[in-house]
């Protein structure tokens, strides 16, 4: 082949190859990025890089920097698919690794070309330059390749070096510049009055202020903290969500540092723990944190103004005087679609976790007692749930001094308003503000085949099911993905905190199924909604089972009591509205403890708890009390639902399952759903007494 005739095939294979330079305003790759370190490789001295990539025509300029103070810079503008420029080297530093005796030799040239791959999204430079090492000057190429994410989110920047033959890549991943920034500090584990509630209770008051906006500021709760996910969702946002976090060490920093958002301070009474509650809420509607009298000093060291001192204020008066005080004095500029119950512990212990979104809300804080035979503050916590918008959120928790959850729940119930607990709930202010990934779809695993008859067996079927929330319970304990169980979704995390939903999605093994729940679009108890109300409660339940892709939705209504004293099943009507209003739905389950009602129509049916597993039963009994239920129970096939206490966990759930016999299979829950409604042994019950 003549020369002419090679030099022709090489010009078409490049005329075939090249890619055209983007416009800059074409190329999402443009911009300054900084580097998320956990998922780079070590730099040495420097620690870091951050890159700038500006395009305009064919032109593009990349600018490393790495270090910061102490920094290197290497900018480069080149003609992406021209002719190879020749760079001056003006610095010997070799700057991923100023560790290695490695030098750019001063007075030489780069020779440098780069080119767009992949329709734009990355862009390549190679180079040849001299290098000196202790035995002398050696040649060198390079290939570095600037690598867009599909999400646009990220870059991946990657080093090949002829000389480097062994180990890892070189590889930097790099998010925009400013992008997914937060701090994270971790709180100690004392609530008491008298010891670090007051340091607790100014830093959660804080974080409400800092992520009004914006999710910034991220508590690790300790580990004894009711929600256990608090460590391991720091992690997923680092991992997962590209958050790079700031540690700080103390209340003075974490004030220093988010100083802009806070207008003033507000003061509690040590002396009355009520004033606590009461102070979160002037915090909300004045930007302010709340402070004891001991951290006045740290709040006027930053020029913060006292806008409100409830020192003395309320010494000697009942609550229900405090919050008749607060409710005259607040309650016309709070939330209509958020109220916060602050309860759980009393006397010198509060576990506010819930507090930084009320207080980034508006909300909204009491912790009235809602039982009705406690006249006064009823009366009022009544009246306060009658003047919230329809549908509109309880966050927190019932005083466990004062009333119990069915109280709770049943007059947010009355008042149609969804109950989101506990008072403990972690993070939600940052929460809230992180969404789920850019195309990420909520997807359960499920083991039914849509249009497939199953047909089951002469034998005993067990479903678990572990309720309560799944950050509350054994998600995090030995056992799971052992064997099928289902867990309760706490459906509004799927706009109240969607990205740490999308965690407990993302990170479920197959034998994890998620159910719907509890009793509505959040926790409610059905009998006690007004009946006119009902349908459009369905509804929202409706929408939210099918955005999440929960077809089994479970019931639990304690409106007339628990189980074993009052009764806990469901009406007719309830039960009709639900499969009426809720056609997509597989099936229904219902109860905590053990409760009554069953149903079946169209194949669909509506299955009660037949045990409850609390957390002390010893695991022979527990094995002994199933292989009774199984011996009462005689038609075959028998289907009994096993409710899991979220305290126990999924091995020791194995070890009882293990002793049971041959007779017994433990499904998925979908799947026992689908052989229950294919042959129900049970009998149509509804409450009737």
């Amino acid at each position: 082949m003549t020369r002419l005739c090679i030099a022709a095939v090489l010009m078409i294979l490049t005329l075939l190859s090249a890619v055209p330079s983007p416009a800059q305003g074409d190329q999402p790759i443009a911009g300054k990025w900084e580097m998320i370190p956990g998922k780079s490789s070590d730099i040495d001295l420097f620690g870091s890089v951050a890159l700038e990539i500006r395009v305009k025509g064919p032109s593009v300029t990349v600018i490393d920097i790495w270090g910061r103070g102490r920094s290197f810079r290497d900018s480069l503008t080149l003609q992406a698919g021209g002719a190879a420029a020749r760079v001056p080297v003006t610095a010997r530093v070799f700057p991923s690794n100023v560790f290695m005796g490695l030098m750019m030799q001063r007075g030489s040239e780069r020779l440098v070309t780069a080119s767009w791959q992949d329709s734009g999204r990355t862009l390549r430079v190679d180079e040849q330059y001299r290098l000196r090492g202790s035995q002398g000057e050696t040649a060198e190429s390079s290939r570095r390749t600037y690598a867009l994410s599909q999400d646009g989110e990220t870059i991946t920047y990657t080093v090949m070096r002829s000389t480097r033959k062994s180990g890892p890549p070189v590889r930097f991943v790099l998010k925009r510049e400013g992008s997914a920034a937060g701090w994270m500090m971790k709180l100690e584990d004392d609530w008491a009055i008298e010891g670090n509630l007051p340091v607790n209770a100014f830093l959660i008051s804080l974080q409400g202020l800092a992520n009004a906006a914006a999710p910034r500021l991220y508590f690790v709760y300790p580990e004894k903290w009711d929600f256990l996910y608090t460590p391991t969702v720091l992690d997923y946002y680092r991992e997962k969500r590209n958050y790079t976090f700031t540690e700080l060490k103390t209340p003075e920093a974490a004030l220093k540092t988010f100083r802009v958002a806070v207008k003033g301070y507000v003061v509690w009474d040590k002396g009355v723990r009520t004033s606590l509650i009461v102070a979160f809420t002037a915090a909300g509607l004045e930007k302010a944190v709340v402070v004891s009298p001991e951290q006045i000093p740290m709040a006027e060291r930053e020029g913060l103004k006292c806008l409100a001192d409830f020192r003395g204020k309320f010494t000697g008066m009942k609550d229900v005087e405090i919050y008749t005080w607060a409710y005259n004095e607040y309650w016309k500029r709070c939330s209509r679609e958020y109220v916060v119950w602050m309860g759980g512990e009393s006397g010198k212990i509060m576990k506010p976790g819930v507090a930084d979104f009320g207080i980034a809300r508006g909300a909204f804080f009491t912790d009235l007692s809602t039982l009705p035979a406690d006249t006064a503050e009823f009366a009022l916590a009544d009246r306060i749930m009658g003047e919230m918008k329809p549908l509109s959120m309880v966050m927190g928790w019932h005083s466990y001094a004062k009333d119990k959850e069915r109280d709770f729940v049943r007059c947010a119930s009355r008042h149609v308003l969804r109950v989101e607990g506990l008072h403990t709930l972690p993070n939600m202010s940052f929460s809230t503000l992180t969404p789920a990934s850019k195309g990420f779809l909520w997807k359960n695993n499920h083991t039914v085949a849509p249009g497939r008859r199953y047909v089951p067996e002469k034998k005993t079927y067990i479903a678990l099911v572990q309720t309560d929330g799944m950050g509350l319970g054994a998600w995090f304990k030995p056992g799971r993905g052992t064997i099928p169980c289902a867990w309760e979704v706490t459906m509004n995390w799927e706009w109240l905190a969607p990205a740490m939903l999308e965690y407990f999605y993302g990170t479920a093994t197959p034998n994890d199924y998620f159910v719907g729940g509890l009793s509505g679009p959040g926790y409610m108890y059905p009998k006690a909604i007004p009946p006119s109300a009902l349908p459009e409660v369905v509804a929202m339940t409706r929408r939210m089972t099918r955005d999440l892709d929960l077809p089994v939705f479970e019931f639990m209504d304690y409106s007339e009591g628990a189980t074993v004293e009052g009764n806990s099943d469901l009406t007719k009507e309830v039960v009709d509205a639900y499969y009426a209003g809720m056609p997509e739905a597989t099936g229904f389950i219902n109860g905590y403890a053990p409760s009554y009602t069953f149903a079946v129509k169209d194949g669909k049916p509506l299955i009660s708890y037949d045990y409850y597993l609390s957390e002390s039963r010893p695991e022979a009994d527990a094995a002994a009390d199933l292989e009774e239920l199984a011996a009462v129970n005689p038609k075959r096939p028998y289907f009994l639902l096993v409710h899991i206490r979220e305290y126990s966990d999924l091995q020791r759930t194995k070890n009882i399952l293990d002793r049971l016999g041959a007779g017994f299979e433990v499904v998925p829950l979908d799947l026992f759903i689908k052989l229950a409604g294919e042959s129900p042994t049970f009998e149509e019950r509804y409450r009737t007494e």
